[in-house]
């Protein structure tokens, strides 16, 4: 045996791929080289955790070791926890323990990963048991573990003990802490733990540095995005001060800081500066755009990402596809509607629903009808996005016939948007008593509170149907101010019913909100212009005037420029 242990071991580590390594294990059974825990580790550590490794393999040697180490327990708790079926990692580990070996420091971590990828909280709690029983909760790595399970499994609070018990703070551990909460949807606990770095004297790196931009981005504070860049730039890692080594992962995030919270200016022009631009950056910018209403720029850098040879993902397709329905680009909606239906995001559901509202925006609803109908998953933006495009568009039945049948699914629960949308098909068509009915079920059944955007649907139903006392009653009732809209709504009804006195009452309400548009002062000049009352014609135009509040021009747009190819 001695005269191929050390050739063996050679050629272990000179190993390659499972048919080498196979040869090389047939030859350990023929020599009884396999009888020796070294080598016979390293068979098992390559079949679990090198890329050309079988962790099938790795099992069925794995099985026939009498008495495994606790390396080899080690090597497939490892292999198992980066594997496809990370299930297994914790069975595993069951099964070491009933078999009665003693998990060391190098074990936990491991598991404690499985138990992230499968987001077992309850498991985790057991192996934190066993690690507080065994003293390993004193050991870097296996506390750092538990932090990251806890976070994982959006136990923040278990997180942060871990983290106030570990005894030693290192960058490691206060990362994971940013990242959890990042993770976990609490960007200002993100913050102000990074703030709290500064004071332990910690030196963050790179990865903690992307972690507090993403919070500042998703918290939309500009305030302490600005004070990370600064904090980068005094630690030498700002990207855009490098000649060399350009870190693409923290320009983006430091580009995606600024677009989010609304500095396009900032965030376009360090986007400009970058050498080295991933699709997350075109993403981000194209995202910003279309979310701060710049959709034409939007569709222009889509054009040069394509330009750029970058293949479009969903994200970007969600962004493009929202700027064409705030440009009423058709066109170019239907261009990429093409496009998508070739590929395999075309069956998304976010993306269907992305299409249905620009195709209800766009006034085609018999398009937008029939991508609704053909998602095979509609969740409640899905319905919603059908339902309020209907409604803006004159489809009122359409509209309150599609709310119907959301209602039949019982795994969908209308928001805040939905009623948004059947108040307001309610108010095209006068259907009084159903809305009230609509208003009541929302509150009561629901749990939604009320909004000043339903208030205003409720107001111009009334006031369509000139039920002006049941319509001030509400107002009297509104537990917020009532905006410009509500009045607005109050004046339409008074210009179908020629109720002139009651606009005399609205008026001092109206100039004292100071409108910005002129619509509803238009609304108001009209009123008193059919009634005869020139004067207040008058006074009302100067007030106008006074205010330069311009009469808002109509416009037409024409689409130049479709989807290549």
């Amino acid at each position: 045996m001695k005269k191929h242990y050390y050739t063996i071991l050679s050629l272990l580590e000179k190993c390659k791929t499972m048919s080498e390594l196979k040869q090389i294990h047939g030859v350990m059974v023929t020599s009884s080289v396999i009888k020796n825990v070294i080598p016979l580790s390293r068979v098992i550590d390559f079949c679990a955790n090198s890329e050309a490794g079988d962790i099938s393999y790795a099992k069925s040697v794995f099985r026939r070791i009498e008495q495994p180490s606790v390396y080899i327990w080690n090597s497939m708790i490892r292999g198992y926890s980066n594997n496809e079926n990370p299930v297994e990692c914790l069975v595993m580990y069951r099964e070491m323990v009933h078999r009665g070996y003693a998990p060391d420091h190098f074990t936990f971590p491991f598991v404690l990963k499985g138990c992230c990828i499968v987001s077992d909280v309850h498991y985790g709690k057991c192996v934190h048991d066993c690690i507080m029983k065994t003293g390993f909760q004193l050991n870097v790595y296996v506390s750092a573990g538990l932090l990251n399970m806890y976070a994982c499994c959006a136990d923040m609070e278990s997180a942060q003990k871990v983290f106030d018990k570990m005894p030693k703070w290192n960058v490691v551990a206060w990362t994971s802490l940013i990242s959890g909460f990042v993770g976990n949807n609490q960007a200002s606990e993100a913050i102000q733990v990074f703030k709290d770095t500064e004071l332990c004297n910690v030196e963050p790196n790179e990865i903690t540095m992307v972690n507090v931009l993403v919070a500042c981005a998703r918290s939309r504070d500009i305030d302490s995005g600005k004070w990370v860049h600064s904090c980068i730039r005094q630690l030498g890692f700002d990207p855009f001060g490098l000649s060399f080594d350009f870190n693409v992962i923290l320009a983006t995030a430091i580009v995606d800081m600024y677009a989010k919270c609304g500095s396009l200016k900032t965030a376009r022009h360090l986007f400009e500066k970058m050498p080295d631009r991933n699709l997350v950056a075109w993403n981000s910018m194209i995202g910003a755009y279309n979310q701060y209403g710049q959709g034409d720029k939007a569709v222009d850098l889509f054009f040069d990402m394509r330009h750029a040879g970058f293949v479009p993902d969903q994200t970007t397709i969600l962004g493009v596809i929202g700027s064409c329905a705030q440009l009423g680009a058709l066109a170019l909606g239907q261009s990429l509607h093409s496009c998508v239906s070739k590929t395999g995001i075309g069956t998304d559901a976010s993306i269907g629903t992305a299409l249905v509202d620009m195709y209800t925006k766009n006034g085609d609803a018999g398009s937008a009808q029939r991508i609704f109908d053909n998602l095979q998953k509609k969740d409640v933006m899905a319905w919603t996005s059908m339902i309020v495009g209907l409604a803006m568009h004159g489809h009122a039945t359409e509209a309150l016939h599609t709310f119907r049948k959301m209602q039949e699914d019982a795994s969908v629960i209308p928001d805040q948007i939905t009623y948004i949308g059947v108040l307001c098909a309610c108010s095209h068509v006068g259907l009084v008593e159903e809305g009230q009915r609509h208003f009541r079920s929302m509150v009561d059944v629901y749990g939604i509170t009320p909004t000043v955007e339903h208030y205003g649907c409720m107001i111009d139903l009334l006031s369509r149907a000139g039920r002006f006392e049941e319509a001030m009653r509400l107002l009297e009732k509104m537990p917020i101010q009532p905006n410009i809209a509500i009045w607005g709504a109050l004046l339409n009804g008074c210009e179908i019913y020629e109720n002139v006195d009651l606009a005399d009452k609205f008026k001092r309400y109206i100039t004292e909100l100071e409108p910005r548009f002129s619509g509803v002062l238009v609304l108001l000049s009209n009123i008193y212009a059919r009634a005869g009352r020139w004067q207040e014609v008058k006074l009302t135009r100067e007030l106008m005037k006074d205010r330069t509040i311009a009469k808002s021009l109509g416009c037409s747009s024409v689409e130049m420029k479709l989807l290549s190819s």
